[in-house]
């Protein structure tokens, strides 16, 4: 069997690098001491708390849902007695497609 010197290394990923880098890193820091003591724990923190309060405020702003209408128009849809203007309907239809396409 024969051995080839001149044989490359195989390409490394972008995200091999990154996390051989980080490996690297963290071996180094817990060899010297962070901060002067080994085996401190880390934590890092994402925006993920950040985004769902802004969701939050979002749907707080959200108009509150009229239940007493909505079934009293679900009940006329039922019983057949729901008769909607048709112009009424059409200018729905275009605002909802408007809003669609936009």
């Amino acid at each position: 069997m024969r051995i080839d010197s001149n044989q490359g290394g195989q390409p490394v990923s972008e995200g091999a690098r990154t996390n051989n880098a980080a490996v690297a890193n963290s071996k180094a820091s817990t060899s010297t001491g962070v901060g002067g003591v080994l085996g401190q724990d880390q934590a890092q923190l994402s925006d993920m708390h950040a985004q769902i309060q802004t969701l939050v405020a979002q749907v707080s702003q959200l108009p509150e849902t009229r239940e007493q209408k909505i079934s009293a128009l679900r009940q006329a849809v039922v019983e057949g007695t729901y008769q909607p203007k048709p112009d009424q309907v059409a200018d729905a239809l275009f605002s909802n497609m408007a809003e669609l396409v936009a």
